[in-house]
């Protein structure tokens, strides 16, 4: 019996022609990625672990050099914390880090990885952390040789599954408008007033798209910020990691699932914070993938039609930032010690930045199927615009990469306010827009495609609602 591997991310349909050809080859790893008890987590220190945290992913070997995808279910891995993670997994596959990615699952329950803020946190004498540097580095070690052995045993893929299925009331817009085209409300994951969840669920994409490689491994994922409660001290994946495994058990394949673009999606229309509601909200998920796999269809697919391509990018930064005052601040031992780790944070980006440093992102060409790998809690409109500028193909995203610009928006969020776009939680500035535009149009060789602003639309309509 032929074993098979699914790899969801955002994808859709793929096509591959029927003929003779080199296999391809596909491997897979899953490693444990939990905090040991004691240690840091985003927002608090690790009392038990109630479900074990994973890394897994994907090596696909065919002509070129391997191109390794890999998933974590933690908060974020950003700067020298996501290239040494690449360039480890790199190593592990003989390839070269611009066709390694790595994406958090942004479970917040979890720990946060960033070796520079780390370093920075370190030299300026603060003692209390949310960094385990040496646990991340085991992580990284571990994962690396998991890819190894995968590489070690990769087994010959002939066919491509691909399915889509609808997630029912799990994601919402987190932004709600006004008349005036402003913020009016921020529905976060956990909503308690009544008033805001009953707004409509907004601009999502509520499509859960799946890959399934024949003779391999699977993976799922849907745009949604993934946390129904947090802040516990109990390390856990949240309700998409019980989806995930929950599937998995049920199908007794392999499940990686990514994090698709829902910087600006939440569960908060449909979840007011009760601990009942974790189960619920993976109850859903779990539908929407069964939705998928069921929906599923075969093509042929070899490894002419894998490819991988990258573009290095400069983010601009946000004009908030200001290098001397951000050192002041994180020297400043009467600031508050999270307050301090905030700022390093953002004066890591920065120097990074006015260094002329870059982000690559990259495409996974899966026949007629495109998977776009971007960083940071990046907005749905880049998911949707992606979909839309190649209606021709099917277009994916995975988001979550690089961790280190914290929110991504869009030019118009940034005049519209809320939390997403403000000083505290996006280090980018509204230009950014035209810089991943630009790259994704690139990526999908769709430079000569019309692009309207991105979220002046969508805007529109949600200040026609609120009326």
């Amino acid at each position: 019996m032929r074993a098979k591997l699914v790899l969801s991310l955002l994808v859709a349909s793929v096509v591959a022609s029927a003929r003779a050809a080199e296999p391809l080859r596909v491997g897979t790893f899953d490693v444990d990625a939990s905090p040991p008890i004691g240690s840091p987590m985003a927002y608090n220190v690790t009392r038990e672990v109630t479900t074990p945290l994973t890394c897994r992913g994907i090596v696909l070997i065919g002509k070129g050099k391997p191109i390794v995808l890999c998933a974590i279910d933690w908060i974020g891995v950003g700067n020298d914390g996501n290239k040494v993670f690449r360039e480890e997994l790199a190593r592990a596959a003989k390839t070269t880090p611009d066709r390694v990615a790595v994406h958090a699952l942004h479970q917040h329950d979890a720990p946060w990885c960033d070796l520079s803020v780390a370093a920075l946190v370190d030299e300026v004498g603060i003692r209390e952390t949310i960094f385990d540097s040496p646990f991340a580095r085991d992580v990284m070690r571990r994962s690396a040789q998991g890819v190894a052995k995968a590489i070690q045993e990769a087994q010959p893929v002939t066919h491509l599954g691909v399915g889509q299925g609808v997630v029912e009331q799990v994601a919402s817009s987190r932004r709600i408008l006004g008349a005036d085209g402003k913020v009016k409300h921020v529905r976060y994951t956990a909503t308690a007033d009544p008033a805001v969840r009953a707004y409509p669920e907004g601009v999502i994409d509520r499509n859960l798209k799946s890959i399934s490689f024949w003779n391999a491994d699977q993976k799922l994922v849907y745009a949604t910020h993934p946390q129904s409660y947090y802040r516990t001290g109990q390390a856990n994946p949240d309700f998409p990691g019980l989806a995930r495994n929950q599937r998995q058990q049920a199908t007794r394949v392999l499940h990686i699932h990514f994090n698709g673009a829902g910087g600006n999606i939440g569960a908060g229309k449909y979840n007011d914070g009760g601990h009942e509601n974790r189960q619920v909200l993976a109850d859903r998920v779990a539908a929407g993938m069964t939705r998928a796999w069921d929906d599923e269809k075969k093509l042929p697919i070899s490894a002419e039609d894998v490819h991988w391509k990258s573009v290095a990018v400069a983010l601009p930064v946000a004009s908030h930032l200001d290098a001397a005052k951000l050192l002041e601040d994180v020297k400043n031992d009467q600031l508050p010690a999270s307050r301090r780790i905030q700022l390093a944070g953002e004066l890591v980006w920065l120097r990074r930045c006015l260094a002329g440093d870059t982000i690559d992102i990259g495409c996974l060409t899966l026949g007629t199927t495109r998977v776009l790998h971007m960083p940071g809690e990046l907005f749905v409109e880049y998911q949707l615009l992606a979909q839309q500028l190649r209606p021709d193909l099917s277009v994916a995203m995975a988001a979550y990469g690089d961790y280190a610009p914290w929110y991504i928006g869009t030019r118009v969020a940034y005049q519209q306010g809320g939390y997403e776009p403000g000083p505290d939680a996006s280090l980018v500035a509204p230009d950014v827009e035209g810089v991943l535009v630009k790259a994704i149009q690139i990526l999908l060789e769709a430079e000569n495609r019309d692009v309207e602003p991105l979220g002046v639309a969508a805007g529109k309509a949600e200040a026609a609602a609120a009326q």
